[in-house]
């Protein structure tokens, strides 16, 4: 089905050139010529995407804007006009516009834009189902994203789960989502229908740690008053259990976990009587078990008794396509969470996730976009909102544009280099000064009298 857009201009010849030259990118196109009647034609044609004259004759095309966003909020709309008018374009954005074009248009920009609009709607549209199925706790693979790499590692995941009884090595930086791998290979097995179990060796004081994993009788131990504990194990009997942070554990449960995954049975702390169990083991690490075993804190038996089949989740930095996917999703949950009507995050924005390294990986990703949209007051999440919520003491900061000093060896004067200092911040911040402020390490007061004897003037960039 061919992309539809809706083109409300009163200017007769620029819609049908408009549209003449649209149609032979392959879109389906209308045409209204009264802005009066866009709510109505929008509900008859149904477009992707929008193109509306900001200047028409009878009636303003913000006050068009503000009735489609009150009335189809989700449909992209990209303003047009013959003038150059800074004020109305950041006037229109604010309003939920998701574009702004100037006459002449230039076909291969519109082309862009469009497209990146239909994209954008999509991704929004998939994020809402999935945010659906999550309610429910079903993960889907489009959770994961969209990257050739992370799709080959899905498929491989689901044909590797469909063995119910295969142990498996999940390994990964920190925060790159293993335990969401395994819940995904618990519910792509055939013992979905059982109990999924979690448990982080690297939180179980070492003295319970056994308890934990394996239950006690009354009396083993100081603190075992009751008859009978049941250990994560037997809670687990015929699911999946999930040993996170595997490379925690001590050499003495290591032993006796060994047994476990050869055997199926254990011997509860305290107990006499042999239990036996039915349950699939999955374990994850973000340490290297290799270099463990070398230093003598991980049982080498161990590890190819786990190692079984083993997946590698890539780092966030190796899958930037993914970004704008998982940032869409987060936008979604607090939005939610936060009660606020969010409408988008822009190009700039995006291009500034992508651009950072992400050393903490997708948990960092989650926490940047829980902080900004906490406290964001605006319609659309913009580049100056999240810039500077990276981490400043991460030695990698962002993978383009990082701030190199070259000093010619004639000499430069200290001026220059502090204007351009200056400039290239509020390039960043959009021509925020409170934002560039806080990156710079000033207070606005001191920016601002900086500005002013340097002689730099700012208009604020259009989302």
């Amino acid at each position: 089905m061919k992309p539809r857009i809706l083109i409300v201009d009163d200017d007769n010849l620029v819609c049908t050139s408009l549209k003449r030259l649209l149609v032979k990118l392959n879109f389906e196109v209308d045409i209204c010529l009264e802005g009066e009647r866009a709510i109505e034609k929008i509900e008859q044609f149904y477009p992707d995407v929008v193109l509306l004259d900001i200047y028409l004759t009878s009636v303003s095309g913000l006050d068009i804007l503000k009735d489609i966003q009150a009335k189809h909020a989700g449909v992209p709309i990209i303003m047009i006009t013959g003038y150059a008018d800074v004020n109305i374009a950041v006037e229109a954005m604010k309003s939920g516009a998701y574009d702004f074009l100037l006459k002449p248009l230039d076909i291969d920009q519109l082309q862009l834009v469009v497209n990146r609009a239909i994209e954008n709607l999509n991704l929004k549209s998939e994020v809402e189902k999935l945010h659906e199925l999550h309610k429910q706790d079903i993960l889907t693979r489009e959770y994961f994203g969209k990257s050739p790499k992370i799709l080959n590692l899905v498929k491989s995941v689901e044909k590797i789960a469909q063995s119910s009884d295969t142990t498996m090595l999940i390994e990964g930086e920190s925060g790159v989502g293993k335990e969401v791998f395994a819940k995904y290979i618990h519910q792509q097995s055939p013992r979905k229908d059982n109990v999924f179990i979690q448990i982080n060796c690297a939180t179980i004081p070492k003295e319970l740690a056994e308890s934990e994993l394996f239950g006690h009788e009354k009396g083993a131990f100081t603190g075992a008053s009751q008859k009978t504990k049941l250990g994560k194990f037997e809670l687990a009997e015929g699911g999946t259990i999930l040993l996170d942070e595997i490379g925690e554990l001590s050499l003495e449960l290591q032993v006796k976990l060994l047994r476990v995954l050869q055997e199926k049975k254990f011997f509860r702390v305290g107990g006499e009587k042999e239990v036996s169990i039915d349950v699939r083991v999955l374990a994850a690490t973000n340490r290297n078990l290799e270099d463990e075993i070398k230093k003598g804190n991980f049982r080498e038996d161990l590890y190819y008794r786990l190692n079984v089949a083993r997946v590698i989740v890539p780092p966030l930095r190796e899958r930037k396509q993914d970004i704008p996917y998982l940032a869409y999703s987060f936008l979604r949950e607090f939005s939610v969470k936060f009660n606020k009507d969010i409408k988008g995050i822009s190009e700039e924005a995006i291009k500034a996730l992508q651009a950072y390294s992400w050393k903490g990986n997708i948990r960092e990703l989650r926490n940047i976009m829980e902080r900004a949209l906490l406290l964001l007051e605006d319609d659309y999440l913009q580049e100056f909102h999240v810039v500077p919520l990276f981490d400043t003491r991460n030695k990698a900061g962002v993978d383009s544009d990082q701030f190199v000093l070259k000093v010619p060896t004639d000499g430069i004067k200290i001026d220059i280099v502090l204007k351009t200092l200056i400039q290239k911040t509020l390039e960043i911040t959009s021509g925020n000064q409170v934002q560039a402020a806080k990156v710079l390490g000033l207070s606005r007061s001191k920016l601002r009298y900086r500005m002013e004897q340097l002689g730099i003037e700012v208009t604020k960039r259009i989302q």
